[in-house]
């Protein structure tokens, strides 16, 4: 298998992409009058069988639906991926939080659009037929305490590695129960319709195998760093087997963050809503230049920063004036 390392730049950028639980209603609303997005919304609802833009804006049930819900966020992710390149940004490597690892995907050129949402409707569609469960994010506690409580309570895992806030997931008895043990400052609901990132949907991540398996990757053209062995690799096979092992295994996103940060990356852009992967990141370097893409406007505003940065470079009397 083949692993490679961080190509050298003067300030290398890596763009990361949250996964299901980022989503929110009116997301793409300022995408919807520009062309591409109209192609791509018509594209969409021929491989999907429904209209993406309605979603978007209309119901926060169905928005909160798996079935929905990925589908939903790799158009607006891929779009916003589509706008930054044509503003003439690329990264040189790229990451995700769980699903978003597939938006990373599209964004180092492993598969085209359409080909990415055919295989995103087949991925939501096998999650949807899980068991319900339930995941919940806490904030303030005891870890020491937590995890305790954690390892003798059957049915409920950790599903990530911050212990400033973490993540319980498991099924909605187990979770009360476990929150009943322990005393926690704040708990908030994801809105996700299953016990993700535990063995609990081993049997998913073992149907989608298949389907993964039938996908031919083009070659990659900048390095995905895989979130479950950390490295940073361009192999189809490698990286479709993180695809897999991901789905039932705990999302470390602080061992990512501190890799990342560790290899040289000195710029970091979250693709999506919020800035909670870049978070972790900025803390261990304060240095790091962090941005969130969210909407055409913020590229906007990046562009504009951009060039009056390099004609400070060139003329700092410019920007004085």
């Amino acid at each position: 298998m083949l692993s490679i390392s961080l190509p050298i730049e003067k300030n290398p950028t890596v763009w990361v992409f949250p996964g299901q639980g980022s989503q929110k209603l009116g997301m793409g609303r300022e995408l919807l009058e520009l062309p591409l997005t109209q192609l791509r919304v018509q594209q969409a609802e021929s491989i999907l069988g429904w209209s993406v833009a309605k979603v978007w804006q209309n119901d926060d049930d169905q928005l909160s639906n798996t079935q929905y819900t990925q589908p939903c966020l790799y158009v607006f992710m891929t779009l916003l991926v589509d706008f930054l390149k044509r503003s003439g940004y690329q990264p040189n490597v790229v990451s995700g939080y769980s699903f978003g690892e597939y938006v990373a995907l599209y964004a180092a050129g492993g598969y085209d659009f359409g080909t990415g949402l055919k295989l995103i409707k087949k991925r939501a569609e096998i999650m949807s037929r899980l068991p319900q469960g339930s995941m919940v994010t806490l904030i303030g506690f005891d870890p020491t305490k937590l995890k305790e409580v954690v390892d003798n309570t059957p049915n409920v895992w950790l599903a990530n590695d911050d212990f400033k806030y973490a993540i319980l997931s498991g099924t909605s008895e187990a979770v009360e129960s476990v929150l009943s043990k322990v005393s926690i400052n704040r708990v908030i609901p994801l809105q996700v319709s299953a016990a993700f990132h535990t063995p609990l949907v081993e049997t998913a991540a073992q149907e989608f195998e298949e389907v993964l398996e039938a996908v031919e990757f083009q070659p990659f053209s900048i390095p995905v760093f895989c979130s479950v062995d950390f490295v940073f690799s361009v192999n189809p096979n490698r990286l479709k087997h993180n695809l897999i092992r991901q789905i039932s295994q705990p999302v470390r996103w602080q061992m990512i963050s501190r890799t990342l940060v560790t290899q040289g990356i000195k710029q970091a852009l979250q693709i999506g809503s919020g800035q909670g992967l870049l978070k972790p990141m900025k803390k261990i370097d304060p240095n790091l230049e962090i941005n969130n893409v969210g909407s055409p406007a913020d590229i906007d505003s990046m562009v504009i920063r951009d060039r009056l940065k390099q004609l400070s470079i060139v003329n700092p009397e410019i920007v004085e004036r």
